[in-house]
């Protein structure tokens, strides 16, 4: 099995803080997405950046496999004992999904549609989990998505191997990320007269470039000038259905949060809000005539931001 270097899946340094992981895991996720995503490959490119994310957004597994990244360099990566992948000859050479179990192990009482395994006359059928990535946007109405998944079959001379199967799936309005799907009776055949196991969908929302999620609703950074902020002004704001017009009343703060009812996500109760967060931005550059007009602000509204700090010091 070989050993899988997050941090270059990510393109990122071994040392980068969550804010830059979470940047690249974003553009990366979008690049490949199997929606829109041209590489012949985006499929599994896709898979490796999330499982990288996965790990690397967490304290404790980045700790754990950092761990192990370190040891790999010294002397070599050696997967734990009882692990599918190998260069034995009675193994077979790992995929990302192995690599992630063999560390982490299984988080879930579903198998992954890559695993084989014998089973016992007259067993109920393998139950399959997969994942399926979606855009924010695809949650706003019901949906038809196309998914691909691996069966294992067992052929005439006992010898499991893999088949290839391709569902349309109808997603509903409204899903959550990490939310399961279930379709029975679409995993593994059955053995003798046992039912065949069922297909776990477990839903991935694909992050935004302008939207941040919090539970059913969506958060958002709005960029305002000064003069905005304190005189007030009306923006053109993004949302998942369509721009509005947002007024910004005058003498607003940075960091202020303005709602905008019914704009989030929907949920099978109501739909979620649209949070703007006000973030007061500075001009790039000034020359001496701006650098005047500021220095007459200064003295024409003389005020001290930091007088609350007299009270306390």
């Amino acid at each position: 099995m070989e050993f899988k270097d997050y941090y270059k899946i990510l393109g990122v340094d071994s040392d980068a803080d969550n804010k830059a992981i979470k940047t690249a895991y974003r553009k990366l996720a979008r690049k490949y997405h199997p929606d829109v995503s041209e590489h012949q490959d985006a499929e599994a490119q896709f898979k490796e950046v999330a499982e990288a994310y996965e790990v690397l957004k967490n304290s404790e597994k980045r700790a754990e496999y950092d761990e192990i990244r370190h040891a790999s360099q010294q002397q070599g990566f050696r997967p734990p004992p009882g692990s599918t992948g190998g260069h034995g000859d009675n193994q077979y050479q790992g995929d990302f999904a192995d690599f992630f179990s063999s560390i982490f192990g299984d988080e879930g009482g579903a198998r992954s549609s890559g695993s084989t395994g014998r089973r016992p006359f007259g067993q109920r059928g393998q139950d399959i989990e997969t994942e399926l990535p979606i855009f924010l946007e695809d949650t706003l109405s019901d949906a038809s998505k196309e998914i691909s998944y691996h069966l294992p079959r067992i052929d005439s001379d006992g010898r499991v191997t893999e088949v290839k199967k391709t569902l349309k799936v109808k997603i509903p309005a409204g899903v959550a990320d990490g939310e399961r799907i279930r379709l029975k009776g679409q995993g593994g055949l059955g053995i003798g007269e046992s039912p065949s196991g069922d297909l776990y969908i477990r839903v991935r929302l694909v992050p935004h470039p302008l939207f941040d999620v919090e539970g059913h609703n969506l958060i958002i950074t709005l960029p305002i000038a000064p003069w905005e902020a304190a005189l007030g002004t009306k923006v053109t704001l993004p949302t998942l259905s369509g721009k509005i017009q947002l007024t910004i009343p005058a003498n607003s703060q940075s960091g202020q949060r303005m709602r905008i009812k019914g704009k989030g996500l929907p949920s099978k109760q109501v739909r979620g809000d649209l949070y703007a967060v006000l973030k007061v931005v500075m001009p790039p550059s000034s020359n001496e005539e701006i650098k005047g007009q500021w220095q007459k602000l200064a003295e024409l509204a003389p005020f001290d931001p930091r007088a609350e700090w007299s009270e306390v010091a």
